[in-house]
């Protein structure tokens, strides 16, 4: 509990075995929050097995791989099902360093502010490419955020409750609408500074699911100017 929320931590999980354990332990470390969600995509690995010895843990399995945005489609209607105020989602591959607020509807945890990305060891490919992704979508979109593509998320439940989550995709391109969604909504973003640590055992898209991410962004950022400019459907 926070200020009497109830605050419930999401991990949509795939083949994060070798790092849930690391996670889990950081996050409780703080001591407020009540309830784990951890919704595996039919892992490979032992990453079911982990996550039912931890304390504090509801665990959902897939029982096929229905891919990052239908995971946390998952994700968040459990939490809002276990009475959650305050919804944090974070990765289960030990990059990011454990966000609370009740200042912002919706915070990101931002690896570009502070410079931690290049620290942690992003692949200079991938800083290039969140920069100029951002940069446009920030063009397109008419917000100044630092970057889009965080794993590391909190949501208030008043604003969930306000999101078509079901009609996004089941890809990896849902992170990016879900926050086309809440700028169209006129909702505020906050950011804070994340350290980041990348390694081997962290999990990772390929280059070519990168590729359809990053056209993935930039179509959802045009159809946001384009419902702006009344030339297609709202996003919302």
């Amino acid at each position: 509990m926070l200020n009497s929320h109830k605050i419930v931590v999401v991990m949509p999980a795939y083949n994060a075995a070798r790092t849930l354990r690391q996670t889990y332990d950081e996050v409780m470390a703080h001591g407020i929050v009540d309830l784990v969600i951890v919704v595996d995509d039919a892992s490979h690995d032992e990453t079911v097995t982990i996550a039912r010895t931890l304390p504090d843990v509801q665990v959902e399995v897939h029982p096929e791989n229905r891919g990052y945005g239908a995971n946390q489609k998952t994700c968040y209607r459990l939490a809002l099902a276990a009475g959650a105020d305050i919804v944090i989602m974070i990765h289960p591959d030990y990059q990011y360093t454990p966000v609370a607020s009740r200042l912002y509807p919706c915070v990101l945890a931002s690896r570009i502010l502070g410079g931690g990305a290049l620290r942690g060891g992003m692949p200079w490919w991938k800083y290039v490419s969140n920069r100029l992704l951002t940069f446009v979508e920030n063009l397109l979109i008419g917000a100044k955020l630092s970057e889009y593509h965080t794993g590391y998320r909190a949501f208030s439940r008043q604003l969930l409750e306000r999101l078509p989550l079901e009609a996004n995709s089941n890809d990896f391109v849902f992170d990016n609408q879900i926050l086309a969604q809440i700028i169209a909504l006129g909702c505020a973003i906050g950011e804070v500074t994340c350290p980041a640590r990348y390694m081997p055992e962290a999990s990772s898209i390929n280059f070519r699911r990168s590729v359809r991410y990053g056209l993935g962004c930039l179509g959802t950022a045009l159809r946001f100017r384009l419902a702006r400019w009344g030339l297609a459907q709202p996003i919302v």
